[in-house]
């Protein structure tokens, strides 16, 4: 916990509350369904809040903006960014039944009001939203065929709506042939040796009504 508010100090007492609860509910819930594998359960808040909340150093969520979070299996990265950004829709979407039921009861926990959670494939979901959100599950070519015409027309942020995804590694070959993409290194914002090879990438997708 002490992690999360070494780069967010500004949280409000709800805020710290709820992040502190994490641990303990999907310490509860990993031992009756495994979403999160034992070495991460141990370093939740490193591997997996403060990795989500990454994107949230690229670009603060307004009030009433929605966000789609493909793939989100435990909640990763919509659970903690809805902590962080009350005012702001999110809607978790994952195929996998019982990762979806940790989501929905990690979020009871919480008593978060502003999720909205889907057991379904990504391309079966409808809808408009400013930013898509997740953590590399799939490449980059596969995932933009799966949110195609799910991007809001009107852009309400700094950066141009469209996907934030939290990748590692070489992003060269895979973003290839998308020259619009930005990367942003997460060794930017955070210090700890698990973020030398993540980083954020934001590709702006056009409205398609």
């Amino acid at each position: 916990m002490d992690l999360i508010l070494k780069y967010f100090p500004h949280l409000s007492d709800k805020q710290q509350d709820q992040f502190e609860k994490l641990e303990t509910l999907y310490q509860d819930w990993n031992l009756k369904i495994n979403v999160v594998s034992r070495k991460d359960i141990d370093e939740l808040y490193l591997r997996h809040v403060l990795h989500s909340l990454g994107i949230a150093k690229v670009q603060s969520f307004k009030k009433d903006a929605r966000i789609l979070d493909v793939g989100t299996g435990g909640g990763f990265p919509g659970i903690p960014l809805a902590i962080l950004f009350p005012d702001t829709h999110f809607h978790l979407v994952d195929s996998i039944g019982k990762k979806i039921k940790v989501v929905e009861e990690v979020s009871q926990g919480l008593g978060l009001k502003n999720i909205e959670i889907t057991n379904d494939r990504a391309e079966n979901i409808t809808g408009q939203y400013d930013f898509i959100v997740s953590r590399a599950v799939a490449q980059m070519e596969t995932f933009v065929r799966w949110v195609k015409g799910r991007i809001a027309k009107k852009s309400l942020h700094e950066l141009k709506n469209g996907i934030l995804y939290l990748k590692g590694g070489d992003l060269t070959e895979e973003l290839a042939t998308y020259p619009k993409t930005t990367i942003y290194n997460l060794t930017d914002y955070f210090e700890e040796d698990f973020f030398e090879t993540k980083s954020v990438v934001h590709l702006p997708l056009k409205f398609k009504g």
